[in-house]
């Protein structure tokens, strides 16, 4: 090769790092005594890695200046004198750290948007898992439901609005060999706060109420169809609005609805 040729490949550098096999830094130290150029190169891209070695310490004592000479003239066989370099080679070492940073900040800003796609996926992958969940109560729940409406051993008792909600309207699913009640509150205004539905199951006469249960869980969009405690016997049921946590004896001026067996 001629001498642009070494100098453009860049072997130089890595003679000056010690990367070479030994027959290549023999060839290289004897290439550098024959062809001043050459030479010239090889003391240029020293200096230019002294100086990237200055700019982190701004003070080279004499004895890391002369240290690092000694080291040189090991290598190369002969003192190397330091001499002025060229703005390219000066900077150099700069260029490769600016090169390294670049490529670090790449690869760390791929990694983050891997990580963020990932997450993504995951986000999305919980709430699929959600609306399946949701779907799936909600099927279970209108299944429910079919279930009890398409009982022929039901007796299905309507209760109408009374003064107190004339709009409102309920219906009981009422199983007199088992005793079962379920109560279908589609038709009732959802309660105020600090409010509940309370179900009686009524004997007429003389006119006893038992409760068999709160509708608790009123709100949201799925069915209200709510299974209450049995019923013994029960000739009517009616359905007032009590206190949260329901009344021990029915709130008459609250009735919502009534209806008999």
């Amino acid at each position: 090769m001629t001498s642009s040729e070494y100098i453009s490949s860049g072997i130089l550098e890595l003679y000056v790092y010690g990367l070479l096999s030994e027959s290549e830094n023999q060839t290289i130290a004897q290439l550098a005594l024959d062809n001043a150029e050459v030479n010239q190169e090889i003391i240029e891209i020293e200096k230019a890695i002294i100086d990237l070695s200055s700019s982190f310490s701004p003070v080279l004592s004499l004895r890391n200046f002369e240290a690092i000479q000694e080291k040189l003239a090991l290598k190369h066989g002969k003192t190397v004198s330091i001499a002025p370099t060229s703005n390219t080679n000066k900077y150099w070492g700069w260029a490769a750290a600016a090169v390294l940073l670049l490529a670090t900040g790449y690869e760390f800003m791929r990694l983050n948007q891997t990580q963020l796609e990932v997450a993504t996926i995951q986000n999305e992958k919980i709430k699929l898992e959600e609306s399946l969940v949701n779907s799936e109560i909600k099927y279970q729940q209108a299944e429910d439901k079919l279930t009890v409406i398409l009982d022929k051993n039901n007796t299905v008792i309507s209760l109408a609005g009374q003064a107190a909600a004339p709009q409102a309207s309920a219906r009981v699913f009422y199983n007199k060999n088992t005793q079962t009640v379920y109560v279908d509150a589609s038709g009732l205004p959802e309660p105020p706060e600090g409010k509940v539905y309370q179900v009686w199951a009524l004997k007429l006469n003389p006119l006893t109420p038992t409760s068999i249960g709160l509708l608790a869980d009123f709100k949201g969009d799925g069915p209200k169809l709510f299974a209450v405690d049995k019923a013994s016997g029960a000739e009517a049921f009616g359905i007032t609005l009590e206190p949260a946590g329901g009344s021990k004896s029915p709130t008459l001026e609250q009735l919502y609805t009534l209806g008999k067996v």
